[in-house]
């Protein structure tokens, strides 16, 4: 795995086919991906700097990128309603509530690293199979290591 390169979507209309990289550390350290949807332009009480996401997010996918059919980074996969919690409060088991940090919050970051800014992409407006989305996540995933 190496970061060759990266594209970063700017906007993703909900609804639209994602796909998450990550669950490194507990299911080995290839890519994982899964499909799903955006489910909400909106995070936890309407906050706008996330979506709702209706993709299968298990605890090592945080940081993980959502990529969307086009290979663009649209968001970073942050956090899972969690279960006990909301079960407490509506009386339900949630499925697939889950979150991620739009790309458009991170871009301003991303921006201002030196050597980076260099290394963003257009965003790709061609729809992709499913198969070479994965192919380009996985060239450009980085497993970062914290000890």
């Amino acid at each position: 795995m190496g970061a060759e390169s990266f594209l970063v979507g700017r906007a993703c209309p909900r609804a639209e086919y994602v796909a998450p990289d990550g669950a490194k550390v507990a299911f080995g350290f290839a890519p994982k991906l899964a499909n799903g949807e955006i489910a909400s332009l909106s995070g936890a009480g309407d906050d706008a700097r996330y979506f709702q996401i209706s993709v299968p997010v298990q605890p090592d996918n945080s940081g993980g990128a959502l990529v969307d059919e086009h290979g663009n980074v649209v968001g970073i996969v942050s956090a899972k309603l969690n279960a006990s919690v909301a079960l407490a409060a509506s009386g339900a088991l949630p499925e697939n509530v889950n979150y991620a940090i739009k790309s458009s919050f991170l871009l301003s970051f991303l921006e201002s690293v030196p050597g980076v800014e260099a290394k963003l992409k257009k965003a790709n407006t061609v729809d992709e199979k499913f198969e070479d989305v994965a192919r380009q996540a996985e060239k450009t995933a980085v497993l970062v290591l914290v000890y």
